[in-house]
């Protein structure tokens, strides 16, 4: 989301640059349908703008879904709104007087700066320091349920390098436990993964394997390197235990797991019993705490610290529900 904010930005400072430009050189004095058209492409970066704050309030955890994304009835609906928009904006410009032309642009102007100045800030804010984020599912019960607001420390794990994976200056490392927010690892748009395309969307779960740990479940129980933990925050609902299913020699069950394909070549029976496998350098194996319904690592492979966004902080919403993660 920081990086169509960032973009967003970078369009209407390009508006108010150019319009100024052409306001200096006197273009819109004796250009009436140029004028029109210039308000026409306003009024739709501004249609676009609110269409994407609408598609963030409503969506369900993922921030705003990407272009790839979007159903053909969503884009019928997108281009139908933005090409309104501007056929309004076209014609409100030729209705008005001749001397109310530069006062349109004007109020153009006025607005795209405040609109570029507000959005930059916006961006560098989510890049570096906080986020948003709204609980999409229940597989973090009874920690976080299904629209629990929260913030999303950025900066605990390192600043990341706008337009890279680097970080730096981090605060603290990555231990387990951690509830961190995660890109979901993937560069494929059709890739499917429980049952969807998970690509671009935003997860949260918990780290329970960190670089070089051997992590394992069976019958339901979590063992990290050889050892099963006292998890309190982990629940199990399911009435029974799926049984195990062949795995392969562990060698071969490492290779499928880390190219993501252990739940599509082994399905539901890894929820109960998986592994075991090591978690590769710059990597961590996450699960969500509802460990009978999450869709998680046990499914689709590690994920990548370049893929991290940040650490759960501080449930803001709903009231009931305030309370900070650490």
């Amino acid at each position: 989301m920081e990086t169509r904010l960032f973009c967003i930005g970078l369009g209407m400072l390009a508006y108010a640059l150019a319009t100024k430009q052409l306001k200096k050189n006197n273009y819109f004095a004796s250009r009436r349908t140029f004028a029109a058209l210039w308000h026409a492409l306003f009024t739709a970066g501004s249609a676009f703008v609110l269409l994407l704050v609408v598609s963030v309030s409503m969506d369900t955890g993922n921030i705003a879904p990407g272009a790839e994304r979007m159903t053909p009835g969503q884009k019928t609906t997108w281009i139908v709104i933005l090409a309104a928009a501007a056929l309004w904006g076209f014609f409100r410009a030729r209705r008005n007087p001749s001397a109310a032309w530069e006062q349109t642009v004007k109020e153009d102007l006025e607005w795209a700066e405040t609109t570029y100045s507000a959005v930059f800030l916006a961006a560098v804010v989510m890049y570096l320091f906080i986020q948003a984020f709204k609980i999409p599912s229940g597989s973090m019960r009874m920690t976080f349920v299904e629209g629990d607001h929260l913030f999303v420390n950025k900066f605990v794990y390192g600043v990341r390098i706008p337009f890279t994976s680097t970080r730096v200056l981090p605060l603290k490392q990555i231990h387990r436990g951690d509830v961190i927010v995660f890109r979901f690892p993937s560069d494929n748009p059709s890739e499917l993964q429980c049952g969807g395309v998970q690509y671009g969307k935003d997860f949260i779960k918990r780290v329970v394997g960190i670089p070089g740990d051997t992590v394992e479940m069976k019958e339901g129980t979590l063992f990290v390197n050889g050892k099963s933990g006292e998890e309190t925050y982990a629940q199990y609902t399911a009435p029974g235990r799926i049984p195990p299913a062949p795995l392969g020699d562990k060698a071969t069950f490492q290779k499928t797991w880390e190219e993501r394909n252990s739940g599509r070549t082994f399905g539901e029976s890894l929820r109960d019993n998986f592994g075991p496998v090591t978690v590769p350098a710059g990597s961590y194996f996450a699960m969500g705490d509802n460990r009978d319904h999450s869709c998680d690592s046990r499914f689709w492979g590690p994920v990548p610290m370049t893929n991290i966004k940040g650490r759960a902080w501080f449930t803001y919403w709903p009231p009931s529900h305030m309370k900070a993660t650490y």
